[in-house]
């Protein structure tokens, strides 16, 4: 019988040694999960592995970089590493059902989410001081995952609990409203039981605040701004924006504007950020060791900028100079940028963090969701640019929806946000063929192919997306 890659994988756990932190982390092997989830810490160990698929989930080869950034205007690809053909479909919209990189997500999410159910299934015949919080946290990363996931490929099959290998034979996909249901559920759950920013376990956990911004973003997605303003206005006021350059300084991790950071720890023998090593030029040799070429910047946005912008210089490069002297005119992301960080072959073992959730978001989210410009110039204010409806704003964003987006464009560049925006908003066609990429799409390209391993392991339930048939 045909392994079935897309909705079970081994269990792979990680166990916090003596710190209080993903980051320390040991391998469990030879492990039996039906015996597993006894203990308060059989649970909490499972639940750093929930943490660690973060690693993947969001590095610099994941779905929300390549389908939040590299299908937009934003990015590029001069990556010739592996199969290159895969990583050109996603910034030139020509992806078919054999894509590599998509199957390896699907099952990427797939395995992540199985451990998180059984953490929240198992957890419910236990009793333990810190059962509540555990689930919490699990149920806020499930709901995390699943929201990629069902804004990438729509329709995807719901699983809450864990499955034996002939339940999964039978899953197919779940309406798309219905998982939207499970993922407000899920973050209902999460933020009237998750502790407070102040009380959270550790730097990177998930804390109410992170729930309710979540929340907002979903509520946003399907189109209820209603309950998006609700959800947000729980966060608002509870952080405060921060200078953009401490942002991306090492040593100012999870600051006042972080809502929700992947914790990563420089060094080779720890588990380290490669962001600034796979997003610089590609074989640059002086910028970094080598560099990947993932995600460069395309001239549409480095033009989005205003001319004063700040932002600008602080998060992309405009090009480099070899040991040669020549100039080399390409234009790559600093936001992550580690000078010193200890090499690990070829590629920077780099001490940066990650940040999912921030409050500038919230505060665009909220103009988003209101009308109201007022969140917006919070944003702007700390740029030092001018207002929205005050002299100088650029008179190209003359609409509350225009100069939001913009705003989003140029305050989370290269963050994994740009298309995701775009798609919500119902811009993401027009953009892409207005842009430099000069792309036509149909609807049904907005969403990524089911991968046809996954179609042939259970072809009387699963149907790929209508684009792709």
């Amino acid at each position: 019988m045909k392994k079935i890659k897309y909705l079970l994988a081994i269990l792979i756990l990680s166990l916090v040694g003596c710190g209080d932190s993903f980051l320390d982390r040991a391998p469990i092997s030879n492990m039996n999960d039906l015996s597993f989830y006894k203990t308060e810490k059989d649970f909490t160990t499972a639940m750093w592995s929930g943490y660690n698929r973060l690693y993947s989930l969001y590095g610099p080869e994941s779905l929300p970089s390549f389908y939040g950034e590299l299908m937009s205007d934003n990015a590029y690809s001069d990556n010739t590493a592996g199969t290159v053909q895969d990583y050109e479909a996603f910034e030139n919209h020509t992806m078919n059902e054999n894509n590599t990189l998509v199957l390896g997500y699907w099952n990427n999410y797939y395995s992540s989410i199985f451990i998180l159910n059984n953490i929240i299934y198992k957890s419910a015949g236990s009793d333990f001081a810190s059962k509540n919080a555990l689930i919490s946290e699990a149920r806020f990363l499930r709901a995390l995952y699943y929201f990629d996931l069902v804004r990438a490929w729509g329709d995807v099959p719901l699983v809450t609990q864990p499955l034996t290998i002939s339940d999964a034979y039978s899953a197919g996909r779940t309406p798309e409203a219905d998982v939207y249901k499970q993922i407000v559920a899920d973050l209902d759950f999460a933020a009237a039981n998750l502790p407070l920013k102040a009380a959270k376990r550790f730097a990177g956990a998930a804390s109410q605040e992170a729930a309710n911004a979540l929340l907002g973003k979903v509520y946003l997605t399907i189109g209820d701004k209603a309950k998006a303003t609700e959800a947000l206005q729980k966060v608002y006021g509870k952080y405060s924006l921060v200078p953009y350059a401490d942002l991306w300084n090492k040593t100012k991790k999870n600051g006042a504007e972080s809502i929700f950071e992947i914790q990563y720890k420089g060094g080779k023998s720890n588990p380290y950020s490669l962001y600034w090593a796979m997003f610089t030029p590609l074989d640059n040799r002086i910028v970094t060791a080598w560099g990947g070429g993932m995600n460069q910047v395309t001239t549409d946005l480095w033009n989005a900028y205003e001319p004063t912008d700040p932002r600008r210089d602080l998060s992309i490069q405009n090009g480099y100079t070899t040991a040669g002297g020549v100039k080399i005119n390409v234009k790559f992301a600093i936001k992550w940028k580690d000078a010193t960080a200890e090499l690990d072959g070829l590629r920077e073992a780099s001490d940066n963090n990650f940040i999912i959730l921030r409050y500038a978001d919230v505060l665009l989210m909220l103009t988003e969701a209101t009308g109201d410009p007022k969140y917006m110039n919070e944003v702007r204010t700390r740029a030092g640019l001018p207002l929205y409806g005050a002299t100088g704003y650029p008179a190209q964003y003359n609409t509350v929806a225009l100069a939001v987006e913009h705003e989003n464009q140029v305050e989370f560049a290269l963050e994994f946000h740009r298309w995701f925006d775009l798609k919500r908003t119902g811009r993401a066609i027009d953009v892409i063929k207005q842009s430099s990429k000069n792309i036509t799409l149909t609807a049904g390209q907005l969403v990524l192919p089911i991968p046809l391993e996954v179609i042939t392991q259970n072809p009387n339930v699963m149907k790929q997306n209508e684009a792709y048939k």
